[in-house]
């Protein structure tokens, strides 16, 4: 009876420990993982990845973690515009409303217009048209050197952008009172994996890092948020066409700002604006070991020559409308209106992109 009594008491124990261990964890797990900022002011995911706007990141930390704990989303991001379509998948975590990393992978598929100069490389080289048939199509045969990195159909440019972004001082949700807006300072390295393409488009690397400082301020008494961020960079098309360009890679600060309006607690319109840079503005594409445009004698033997005087690059500002929806704080939807002008040898480029992301 005394066994049996003392392995009573020892289950019971035992059990009693287990319980406590297991409430204890779940504990400290609603501790690390917590929610505990307002709705939406979590922001969304910008196509690099941060926490902020869809082109621009903001002060603030992604997620809804405040200072005790951890929050972190998956975000994806499609833009549908004349000549591209891009896709952007990435993860990000914010620690303790302090700090920030960040992964997001690009994958930007090119139209029609690469698409012709992609077929008049295959003709000339096939025809053997002088200079510019030296180059060849990016998976044919030839000199690597002289690869062009454009395929007859959907070229495609892909880009690993690794984030990291830390707040400085300012409180911007809970200080609204307070003039102090909340500052922080990031950095992203970009890994661009079509090489060939970016030596064809005259970038200087493909490979390289920015840095920026933000500014957010939340305006509760007009529903307004207003970002300023100034960014350290080289990149052309945020890296998607490389960074810098023939004449070298220096870096220069380029603003951008955001403002949005809580129309109601779940629901916020706004505008970004971004300044771009002019590394590759008034380069024509290298085909092979010459311009496109000394190229012309080639085209013209093959009934395009009418085309070299088309393959000079540009690059616009970007601008965006948006409406973002938060329907709790797991998800957030966002439409967008995007206008991003010349994008390379491809002017008028606008159109519609959606993103999603879901909070954990």
């Amino acid at each position: 009876m005394v066994i049996k009594n003392l392995f009573s008491r020892r289950t019971a124990s035992a059990l009693l420990l287990t319980a406590a261990s297991a409430t204890g964890s779940q504990l400290a797990s609603a501790e690390l993982f917590n929610t505990g900022k307002v709705l939406a002011t979590g922001g969304v995911s910008m196509i690099d990845g941060a926490g902020g706007g869809g082109i621009t990141p903001w002060a603030t930390i992604t997620g809804y973690a405040t200072r005790d704990g951890i929050n972190g989303d998956v975000h994806y991001t499609y833009a549908n515009l004349p000549n591209y379509a891009l896709n952007s998948l990435g993860v990000a975590v914010g620690f303790w409303d302090r700090f920030e990393l960040s992964y997001t992978k690009q994958i930007l598929t090119t139209g029609s217009t690469f698409n012709t100069v992609g077929l008049v490389t295959d003709t000339t080289s096939s025809a053997g048209g002088g200079a510019a048939g030296e180059a060849t199509t990016a998976g044919g045969e030839g000199d690597e050197s002289t690869n062009p990195g454009i395929e007859p159909f959907n070229t495609t440019i892909k880009m690993d952008v690794y984030g990291a972004k830390i707040r400085v001082f300012g409180e911007a949700i809970y200080d609204s009172d307070n003039l102090i807006p909340q500052v922080a300072i990031g950095a992203f390295y970009k890994d661009n994996e079509n090489t060939d393409l970016l030596k064809t488009l005259k970038a200087n690397k493909a490979k390289d890092w920015e840095a920026y400082i933000s500014a957010t301020k939340i305006f509760f008494p007009i529903n307004t948020l207003i970002n300023i961020t100034a960014r350290y960079t080289s990149a052309n098309q945020t890296g998607l066409t490389g960074f810098g360009g023939p004449d070298g890679n220096e870096k220069e600060i380029r603003p951008e700002i955001s403002i949005a309006y809580l129309l109601r607690k779940d629901t916020a319109i706004g505008m970004e604006w971004a300044q771009h840079g002019d590394n590759l503005t008034g380069e024509s594409v290298q085909l092979g070991s010459v311009d496109a445009t000394e190229a012309g004698p080639a085209l013209q033997a093959t009934g395009l020559g009418g085309l070299s005087g088309t393959l000079t690059q540009d690059e616009s500002d970007w601008y965006d409308a948006f409406i973002a929806y938060f329907p709790s704080k797991n998800l957030s939807i966002t439409a967008a209106y995007a206008m991003l002008g010349n994008i390379t040898i491809t002017p008028e480029q606008h159109g519609f992109y959606l993103s999603l992301q879901a909070s954990f």
